[in-house]
């Protein structure tokens, strides 16, 4: 993973309090990329221990973090990093995927996430996406500015669950390099592996950075767009 010279100095301002804070019990610091696409910074911080007083002694540095981008660090503790893996298997893939140690041991030594675990996480949040795109479009009484936010909202979490489908293993395509999951490159997985076309994964993913307002006709973007969220089900449900 690539840091910016002004990351690497946020990276070691976070390393610098983490260190302050919680001494020999900190025992792995590392970043990783997120799906928000703001620049932010992401981190997690491996303790020994978490404790309510470590949180109040945190709570006064974490404007300071966020002035310099960075995300309030996901802190636990290696028990419970241990034990969650089979509860929140998609966000941990992702991490072990573009993660770069900072600090101490490297915190996924041992651990493995079985692709069935992640498959089914993956099914639940491309359904609940369709769902929340169809009850939404009702919602917006068609009106066409509503419709063209409601692409543009949708747009960081379809890009999130194509990531996540990225990672599944395929026999029939090349694996996706996670750290270079571009926007056109998941247009591509998305087209290659589901059949949906590349185009219009650009078009709801590009939605974000060039604004609602450029959305020429919106519901009929949104009748493609459920469409290839239905696809997109359908794909990670057979998915073996």
């Amino acid at each position: 993973m690539d840091l910016t010279p002004p990351q690497q100095q946020a990276i070691s301002v976070l390393a610098r309090d983490l260190g302050r804070v919680f001494g020999g019990r900190l025992e792995s610091l590392v970043v990783y990329s997120g799906h928000d696409g703001d620049g932010t910074l992401h981190s997690l911080a491996v303790v020994e221990a978490l404790s309510f007083r470590d949180l109040t002694v945190c709570l006064p540095l974490a404007e300071s973090w966020q002035r310099h981008r960075l995300a309030v660090p996901l802190m636990v503790s290696r028990d419970e990093l241990r034990r969650t893996v089979d509860i929140f298997p998609l966000e941990y893939a992702a991490i072990i995927a573009t993660h770069a140690v900072v600090f101490g041991r490297a915190p996924f030594d041992g651990i493995t996430i079985p692709a069935e675990d992640q498959r089914r996480a993956c099914e639940a949040q491309a359904k609940s996406h369709l769902i929340h795109l169809r009850e939404a479009f009702l919602e917006s009484h068609g009106e066409a500015r509503a419709v063209a936010a409601l692409i543009a909202s949708s747009a960081a979490p379809f890009r999130a669950i194509l990531s996540n489908i990225a990672r599944l293993p395929d026999a029939a395509a090349p694996p996706a390099d996670p750290i270079a999951l571009s926007d056109d490159s998941l247009a591509r997985v998305a087209e290659t592996r589901i059949g949906i076309p590349a185009a219009l994964v650009r078009d709801v993913l590009s939605s974000v950075t060039t604004g609602q307002a450029s959305i020429a006709e919106p519901s009929a973007l949104l009748a493609r767009y459920i469409g290839a969220a239905q696809r997109v089900w359908e794909y990670v449900d057979r998915w073996r």
